[in-house]
């Protein structure tokens, strides 16, 4: 079984914002393979997805971002997934809105959801699909950027960015996580 973890703020004040595209992603996601996130255990909400290429474990932590490991370590050792066998996708401050970047392992590089994540596997080898959201306007602090919504110029790079990191998570159920890696990274 894979797992495809996207990270974000439980709540409808956050839906839109920077910090959830990776909810947005499992959104995408759970459309697409016909499934409802109605599950929780371990203060996430998930759905398991059945396709031709194998069970896929779509999942929202509800910890708020910066305590997500505290609900993907318990829900990974649950349904028995490998570190290998996951993805998490979350937003990037250091790349250009709409821009990905997929990695099988990293620092934290200042994200606070990462941090936890790493705390709580006790490794900094996971699969991973950043999504750029840009550097906030000069005399924003990040907070209060990462917490707001896209503007209306955004929203057609972030769409693609979702679009491609759905590409890229169906992919990784049928390739090894490099090989999707280097498809995508290159694009």
């Amino acid at each position: 079984m894979k797992m495809i973890i996207g990270l974000g703020n439980p709540g409808k004040k956050y839906e839109q914002t920077r910090h959830n595209v990776g909810f947005m992603v499992i959104d995408e996601l759970s459309k697409q393979y016909g499934v409802e996130l109605n599950q929780t255990k371990f203060h996430a909400l998930y759905a398991i997805a059945h396709t031709p290429k194998g069970k896929v474990l779509l999942v929202k932590p509800y910890t708020y971002m910066n305590l997500s490991g505290e609900a993907v370590a318990p829900l990974m050792n649950y349904f028995d997934v490998d570190q290998e066998d996951i993805v998490v996708i979350y937003d990037d401050l250091d790349l250009g809105t709409g821009k990905l970047r997929l990695r099988q392992r990293g620092s934290a590089g200042g994200h606070n959801g990462i941090k936890s994540l790493i705390q709580h596997l006790g490794s900094q080898n996971f699969n991973r699909i950043r999504i750029g959201i840009n550097r906030p306007p000069a005399g924003m602090k990040v907070p209060d950027y990462v917490l707001a919504n896209f503007r209306d110029e955004e929203h057609p790079d972030i769409q693609q960015a979702i679009d491609q990191s759905a590409k890229a998570c169906h992919r990784f159920l049928e390739k090894p996580f490099l090989e999707v890696m280097n498809e995508f990274n290159g694009a």
